[in-house]
């Protein structure tokens, strides 16, 4: 295997606070809740700032914003979109071809808050058992929902996708439909470890194909300073996304190129030697 050794010659870095070792899980979190409580403003207290849901919505009743995938299920449908849905799928096509796709993921999909406890309850409890789908499950699972929708005419992602149905029990009071949730909680408790989001979710794997080409990475830029400790393993939704970087298995750049990477910064908050950093794609640099 080619390693790399922890070089002695690499200063340690400082001790660091509480704060600083939870900033990136504190901004996700402040701007996944922000987001969704944007949507329920409107129905909750009469500002629409947001409306509509993470599917389809409007800010301000000006810019519309479509979830591209919704938007490609409804032209495999046989339904062409309205311009105003074009124009947000448009939108948010760019932006998160630009940011990461996978950052949808970590920084605005509220389930993400429900697996991210799962996974820290499983860690907690000491829970090892489980058995752990495929890696390519969530493109299979794309592709049977695309080719199923084509078939159809039906949208058939939107009738269990979990956000939306999060987003129904929120604002219509519609409690039943936790329960799939309550499932996803369950299932990568007891059974997967992050089996949803990161081996299932078919959202997820439309957004990881379009964080292949993204500016925004991570980069272990001081993995001299490793001493495998193995703690950003531990916390990453998307383990497998480290080692190339790290261990410069297969490319020599620190930086994690995987669109799989979801950037939500946890190897950055638990890493006590600072090995890694948030940058951009042509900061190649390693210390």
């Amino acid at each position: 295997m080619n390693a790399v050794r922890r070089d002695s010659s690499v200063p340690v870095a400082p001790p660091r606070s509480w704060g600083s070792r939870q900033r990136w899980l504190l901004l996700r979190r402040c701007c996944q809740v922000s987001i969704l409580l944007l949507f329920l403003a409107g129905p909750w207290l009469g500002a629409w700032v947001l409306k509509g849901n993470l599917s389809a919505s409007l800010i301000l009743d000006t810019i519309p914003l479509t979830d591209p995938l919704l938007a490609l299920q409804t032209m495999l449908a046989g339904r062409w979109p309205y311009v105003t849905a074009l124009t947000g799928a448009a939108i948010i096509l760019v932006f998160y071809l630009l940011i990461g796709g996978r950052m949808f993921c970590s920084w605005v999909c509220p389930v993400n808050m429900v697996t991210d406890a799962a996974a820290w309850s499983r860690r907690r409890l000491g829970i090892k058992t489980g058995r752990v789908p495929d890696a390519n499950a969530r493109y299979w699972l794309l592709g049977g929902v695309l080719a199923a929708t084509a078939v159809s005419g039906v949208l058939v992602w939107e009738w269990v996708n979990p956000v939306s149905l999060l987003h129904r029990a929120l604002i219509f009071g519609l409690w039943g439909s936790l329960l799939p949730i309550a499932g996803i909680f369950l299932y990568d408790l007891l059974i997967a470890s992050r089996g949803w989001c990161g081996h299932l979710c078919p959202v997820g794997a439309f957004y990881s194909v379009l964080g292949r080409t993204a500016l925004i990475r991570v980069s272990a830029v001081r993995r001299a300073a490793c001493d495998d400790c193995m703690d950003c393993f531990t916390v990453c939704p998307e383990p497998q996304v480290i080692r190339p970087a790290l261990k410069q298995v297969g490319q020599t750049v620190p930086l994690i190129l995987s669109g799989d990477c979801t950037n939500c910064g946890r190897c950055i908050d638990v890493c006590d030697r600072q090995v890694f950093k948030m940058t951009h794609r042509f900061d190649s640099r390693s210390v």
